[in-house]
């Protein structure tokens, strides 16, 4: 029997790969969302981890209750097991936006399956945002919609103040998971539209809905369907939604889907030279967001005049244009993500790949092991990057067990976390510098200038960011 597993994070920041989990809260429900069960975890944090100061004014989590909880390995066990109990659909708010590859990274890290919650054993996985999204364009009296500032917003702390989903403070997990749940709730009492939209999430019904999308035209590259992409990423301006064009599938990521935005007045000055500043290809993967409609006049009202007018002369560009057509094509098909060579083993789960059977065997082994047996396993594990994450698994929570050696690697490692030169930071996947503390005290020092000229922060913010500041003083700074 299917459940859901309602969920929500509070993490020390954005970085997927870097930062860490605080605060893990669920609730187990049927699919009449009946409570079965409840669950919150709180993290300890890491000794190579600093906190964003734009995160903690944010989940108000203070600095002395992060440095308490459970260690961060336990924590992530807890987690993948109830993600990955038999029958289990995890959903949130922007989930597939964010907190699910957070999670993934965490059990990148921690040498838990990465994936298997995707597909295993009946799991799968669904975001309650987009459904949202589409909900506001064209189901409006479910809900009453929030304005923030005279303008509409999506955020849930605002949904949830609008149509009285939870009491506390947001920013809470515990608080958001409530409001979520009691927010797929008022959109379930539309049965056939919620069943619709939840069946998107579903990958086989995701790609036969869009096999069933009208053929705009053909080239020797295949059919290009026609449809329109739903999400709250491209904005009320855009009525959150934009006309696309099928383009194929990724080469080297057979998994995406490739659809070309068809309202950019730019696309008719594309060239070989500017095909990158020029076209706006968005990378789909089936049963994951964005939701695609087919381009009846229902949907397409919504698009404003302009931009359907612009969405049918690049159609007719394209269709008289077939060489470029197929650059532009081939282009995004080939196109890979950059490589970031000798990338940190915390960052690498995209990189590395699937790991091979006998490392996946001694994961396993590696997580029935008691402390003391777990660095003596580390020597067997057949990859570079698995041997160095068990090691930190031992040195970030277990460090009366790390060997001379393991503590040896972890105080490099946390050198390179504090470089002298701030352009020396690690960089993630996507290039991206981690935060080091040397840039943690100049966000801190800029939000202090900053409320003293504009919005100030209230006095709880102002001890949360002077505690951090002191901590960071006094861990990292040499």
């Amino acid at each position: 029997m299917s459940t859901y597993l309602f969920y929500d994070l509070e993490t020390t920041g954005l970085n997927r790969a870097f930062d860490q989990v605080l605060q893990f809260a669920a609730i187990k429900t049927d699919m009449s969302f009946n409570e079965i069960d409840r669950h919150e975890i709180r993290i300890r944090l890491r000794p190579d981890v600093i906190i964003s100061p734009h995160a903690i004014i944010t989940h108000r989590i203070p600095i002395h209750d992060a440095a308490s909880g459970i260690p961060e390995f336990e924590a992530t066990q807890q987690i993948h097991a109830l993600l990955n109990e038999p029958g289990t659909i995890s959903l949130g708010y922007n989930s597939l936006g964010f907190d699910d590859e957070f999670l993934r990274f965490s059990f990148h890290r921690n040498l838990l399956p990465p994936y298997t919650h995707q597909y295993s054993n009946g799991c799968r996985r669904m975001d309650i945002l987009p459904i949202t999204v589409i909900y506001k364009l064209y189901n409006r009296d479910i809900l009453t919609w929030p304005d923030n500032n005279g303008k509409p917003s999506l955020k849930l702390e605002d949904l949830s103040a609008a149509n009285n989903l939870a009491s506390g403070r947001s920013h809470d997990a515990m608080t958001d998971v409530e409001a979520t749940r009691e927010l797929a709730r008022k959109l379930q009492n539309s049965h056939k539209m919620w069943d619709y939209l939840a069946e998107s999430f579903i990958k086989n019904v995701d790609q036969k809905r869009v096999n069933q999308l009208p053929v705009s035209f053909q080239t020797g590259e295949g059919i290009h369907r026609l449809g329109l992409m739903t999400g709250s990423e491209f904005g009320a301006k855009l009525g959150y939604q934009v006309p696309v064009l099928s383009i194929g599938n990724s080469i080297p990521y057979a998994n995406q889907s490739l659809w070309l935005r068809t309202d950019l007045p730019e696309l008719k000055t594309a060239e070989s030279e500017n095909i990158s500043d020029t076209t706006w290809v968005i990378r789909k993967k089936y049963g994951e967001p964005g939701i695609i409609l087919p381009p009846l006049e229902r949907y397409w009202k919504c698009i404003d005049k302009e931009r359907r007018q612009c969405a049918e002369e690049n159609l007719e560009w394209l269709k008289s244009n077939p060489d470029m057509l197929q650059r532009i094509i081939s282009y995004h098909r080939e196109f890979r993500y950059p490589f970031i060579p000798d990338i940190d083993a915390d960052a690498a789960l995209y990189q590395a790949g699937f790991l091979p059977r006998e490392a996946e065997v001694l994961c396993r082994k590696f997580h029935l092991s008691s402390n003391g047996e777990k660095a003596e396993l580390i020597a067997s594990f057949p990859t570079h990057e698995t041997r160095i994450l068990a090691g930190r698994v031992i040195a970030r929570n277990y460090p009366e067990y790390a060997s001379n050696n393991i503590q040896t690697k972890f105080s490099h490692y946390m050198k390179c976390i504090n470089p002298e030169n701030p352009d020396d930071a690690i960089i993630d996947y996507r290039g991206e510098k981690r935060r080091t503390p040397s840039s943690a005290l100049a966000d801190i020092d800029q939000l202090k200038k900053s409320s003293e000229l504009g919005p100030k922060l209230d006095n709880e913010q102002i001890e949360l960011i002077k505690d951090l500041e002191q901590y960071i003083i006094k861990k990292f700074r040499k």
